[in-house]
Protein backbone atom coordinates (compact mmCIF):
# COMPACT_ATOMS: atom_id res chain seq x y z
CA UNK A 1 0.00 0.00 0.00
CA UNK A 2 1.60 3.16 -1.12
CA UNK A 3 1.30 6.32 1.32
CA UNK A 4 -0.59 9.03 0.39
CA UNK A 5 1.09 12.63 -0.63
CA UNK A 6 0.30 15.52 1.20
CA UNK A 7 -2.29 17.13 -0.44
CA UNK A 8 -4.37 13.81 -0.56
CA UNK A 9 -3.98 13.24 3.26
CA UNK A 10 -5.60 17.34 3.55
CA UNK A 11 -8.42 16.30 1.26
CA UNK A 12 -8.76 13.17 3.02
CA UNK A 13 -8.80 15.08 6.53
CA UNK A 14 -11.98 16.40 5.36
CA UNK A 15 -13.69 13.12 5.33
CA UNK A 16 -12.86 12.60 8.88
CA UNK A 17 -14.06 15.32 11.10
CA UNK A 18 -11.84 16.52 14.18
CA UNK A 19 -8.73 15.06 12.61
CA UNK A 20 -5.83 16.94 12.09
CA UNK A 21 -1.99 16.32 10.37
CA UNK A 22 0.43 16.78 12.12
CA UNK A 23 4.34 15.08 12.59
CA UNK A 24 3.64 12.54 9.81
CA UNK A 25 0.32 11.45 11.55
CA UNK A 26 -3.57 12.33 11.50
CA UNK A 27 -4.38 12.64 15.24
CA UNK A 28 -7.49 13.76 17.27
CA UNK A 29 -7.83 14.37 20.62
CA UNK A 30 -11.29 13.12 22.19
CA UNK A 31 -12.29 14.63 25.73
CA UNK A 32 -15.35 12.65 28.04
CA UNK A 33 -16.88 14.04 31.40
CA UNK A 34 -14.50 11.21 33.31
CA UNK A 35 -11.55 9.32 33.57
CA UNK A 36 -13.61 6.03 33.42
CA UNK A 37 -15.12 6.88 29.98
CA UNK A 38 -12.20 7.87 28.49
CA UNK A 39 -10.97 4.52 29.38
CA UNK A 40 -14.32 2.79 27.98
CA UNK A 41 -13.47 4.40 24.95
CA UNK A 42 -10.13 3.30 25.04
CA UNK A 43 -10.83 -0.28 25.32
CA UNK A 44 -13.46 0.38 22.14
CA UNK A 45 -10.63 1.59 20.11
CA UNK A 46 -8.48 -1.15 20.96
CA UNK A 47 -10.95 -4.02 19.63
CA UNK A 48 -11.48 -1.73 16.59
CA UNK A 49 -7.60 -1.44 16.02
CA UNK A 50 -7.40 -5.24 16.68
CA UNK A 51 -10.07 -6.01 14.34
CA UNK A 52 -8.34 -3.47 11.68
CA UNK A 53 -4.71 -5.26 12.65
CA UNK A 54 -4.03 -1.67 12.56
CA UNK A 55 -2.89 0.17 16.02
CA UNK A 56 -2.63 3.50 16.90
CA UNK A 57 -0.81 5.64 19.42
CA UNK A 58 -2.84 6.24 22.21
CA UNK A 59 -2.10 8.65 24.39
CA UNK A 60 -4.36 8.90 27.89
CA UNK A 61 -4.36 12.27 29.59
CA UNK A 62 -6.91 11.82 32.63
CA UNK A 63 -10.26 12.20 30.57
CA UNK A 64 -8.24 13.45 27.46
CA UNK A 65 -7.69 10.77 25.04
CA UNK A 66 -5.33 11.82 22.12
CA UNK A 67 -5.43 8.85 19.01
CA UNK A 68 -2.44 8.51 16.89
CA UNK A 69 -2.69 6.97 13.28
CA UNK A 70 0.20 6.21 10.91
CA UNK A 71 1.24 3.54 8.76
CA UNK A 72 4.82 2.77 10.04
CA UNK A 73 5.44 0.07 7.52
CA UNK A 74 4.58 2.60 4.76
CA UNK A 75 6.49 5.30 6.34
CA UNK A 76 3.53 7.75 5.71
CA UNK A 77 -0.20 7.95 5.80
CA UNK A 78 -2.61 5.55 4.17
CA UNK A 79 -6.12 4.58 3.29
CA UNK A 80 -6.01 2.08 6.22
CA UNK A 81 -5.49 5.00 8.89
CA UNK A 82 -8.31 7.09 7.71
CA UNK A 83 -10.18 3.59 7.59
CA UNK A 84 -9.14 3.32 11.60
CA UNK A 85 -9.90 7.33 11.94
CA UNK A 86 -13.62 7.02 10.48
CA UNK A 87 -14.08 3.93 12.72
CA UNK A 88 -12.72 5.98 16.00
CA UNK A 89 -15.09 8.67 15.36
CA UNK A 90 -17.89 6.09 15.10
CA UNK A 91 -17.18 4.92 18.85
CA UNK A 92 -16.71 8.26 19.99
Amino acid sequence: MAGLSEAEINSRLESVSGWSYEDGQITRTFSFDTFLGGIDFVGRVAQAAEDADHHPDIDIRYSNIKIAVSSHDVGGITDRDFNLAASVNGLA
